[in-house]
């Protein structure tokens, strides 16, 4: 049974000590609880494996999937950052608060004279329908989602390149949950929650008006299940390209929800047309190219439910016209039996992504860091942001991870970049979200329940006393 008393290991669902649970938990909160011991899993307490690089690689090892009502539940509380505090990066490294007091920022976008464009947009719950929709609502909330969306874009400006940015200002609002941006010589593009839009921009402008222009139509309510839409302009500046999640899990909306979606959309400038680049792919979010071949890549969330060491998410070029499996089979050609009837024909076609991230990372943020103020080592290599699972016991993600490259392919060799998000309590101080490489070369990571923008930057000589 789900936390029920007989269940006692630590990935089952467990109740509080009494007196800590009348603290921790509203009236709402326990009722939810006490449903939730009530409903069975199978495989109650299954725990994955503590290595914090299971599941990643090329050729990852997958345990066979498991079979469970709900799933696994663990979250991590929201413990705010302190004064002082900040993540932390390896030696030879800083870590300092471009900028703080944010509203849940998601996203981060770098000008080409140095501005940053944050985008602040969160989950909104909807009324739930069911008793699992109220209890994954609880679950969002407590792992800091769930809040009014604040809809708007941040500028931020480091006139003095003291690495803090003294200007912190509105520069659009009123767009329905923005996510991804795109500058293209004189439009700015942003990705709204159901469309793309446009501002005319210009060098240095610290605020556009209005909504914008809507320039093309994106997947939207009324589910919009993964709302979070990301665009990158082609390297020849005559395409945008949007990654659109899934309408669910594993199709159990129905396939005609899923219209348009779990694809990476490609859209010719300025007015279209449209065609699907590729598709199967779960939730994708982060994109760049790489480079050296400039191929483009993104960064992939898997489904749930069928374990904690299942399924990775993963990072992987961007095939024109392939299929990824989703949500018929997961990574590669391993079938997904959840999802009736089943497509043989299509499974058959299911690529493998080229690297995997580890299972329920929630990998966001992709970048590959095409600047010189880092070491060599780091120098055509991605860095991703991992949100973190909800999901797992041991937790996992909640960090900036680093997999360098050669020859345009990644190495087996995955490296914590940014850690300290986690307290040893294993609660949340922060979610990294967003990466992106400033024009000074160092990295931004936007932490959207720290209310932070993170700037990890090469540790300076200190200054010698005059004698």
């Amino acid at each position: 049974m789900f936390g029920s008393p007989g269940c006692r290991r630590s990935g089952c669902l467990t109740a509080p000590p009494f007196g800590q649970g009348l603290q921790e938990f509203s009236i709402r909160r326990t009722l939810i609880f006490i449903g939730l011991m009530g409903l069975s899993l199978s495989g109650c307490g299954q725990t994955g494996a503590p290595d914090r690089f299971v599941g990643f690689g090329q050729n990852p090892t997958l345990p066979e999937p498991l079979k469970g009502l709900i799933p696994q539940v663990a979250i991590a509380r929201v413990t705010p950052w302190r004064a002082g505090e900040h993540p932390k990066a390896p030696e030879g490294f800083t870590v300092t608060r471009f900028a703080e007091g944010l509203d849940h920022p998601r996203w981060v976008y770098v000008l080409p004279n140095g501005d940053v464009l944050v985008a602040e947009s969160s989950s909104e719950s909807k009324p739930p329908k069911t008793f699992r929709d109220q209890a994954a609502a609880w679950i969002m909330k407590s792992a800091g989602a769930n809040t009014k969306s604040p809809n708007k874009v941040i500028l931020l400006r480091d006139a003095d390149g003291n690495g803090i940015a003294e200007l912190k200002t509105v520069f659009a609002e009123g767009i329905k949950r923005p996510f991804g941006m795109a500058l293209v010589g004189q439009t700015l593009y942003i990705a709204a929650d159901n469309a793309i839009v446009s501002y005319s921009y210009h060098d240095g402008m610290t605020h556009v008006d209005g909504p914008g222009e809507k320039v093309f139509d994106l997947p939207g309510d009324p589910i919009n299940h993964h709302w979070t839409k990301n665009i990158i302009a082609s390297q020849d500046g005559t395409k945008l390209y949007a990654t659109v999640g899934s309408n669910s899990n594993v199709g159990e909306n129905g396939m005609a929800a899923e219209d348009g979606r779990a694809q990476i959309t490609e859209f010719a400038l300025p007015k279209g047309p449209s065609r699907a680049l590729a598709t199967g792919i779960r939730n994708p979010n982060g994109l760049d190219f790489e480079p050296v071949t400039g191929a483009l890549w993104t960064a992939v969330n898997e489904r749930d439910e069928i374990g904690p060491d299942l399924v990775p998410d993963y990072m992987t070029r961007v095939r024109d016209g392939a299929f990824y499996g989703w949500p018929y089979s997961y990574y590669g050609q391993h079938v997904d039996v959840r999802i009736q009837p089943q497509r043989p024909d299509l499974v058959a076609k299911a690529i493998t992504p080229d690297f995997a991230l580890g299972p329920h990372t929630a990998s966001l943020g992709l970048a590959f860091y095409k600047a010189k103020a880092f070491p060599a080592h780091y120098r055509g290599g991605v860095f991703i942001g991992q949100h973190g699972s909800w999901n797992r016991k041991p937790l996992n993600g909640y960090r900036v991870v680093f997999i360098p490259f050669e020859n345009g392919k990644p190495i087996n060799h995955p490296e914590v970049f940014l850690s300290g998000f986690l307290t040893d309590k294993s609660e949340a101080r922060g979610r990294p979200v967003g990466v992106a490489v400033d024009k000074t070369g160092s990295l931004l990571v936007a932490d959207d329940v720290g209310a932070v923008i993170w700037r990890v930057a090469v540790k300076q000589p200190e200054a010698k006393a005059s004698s």
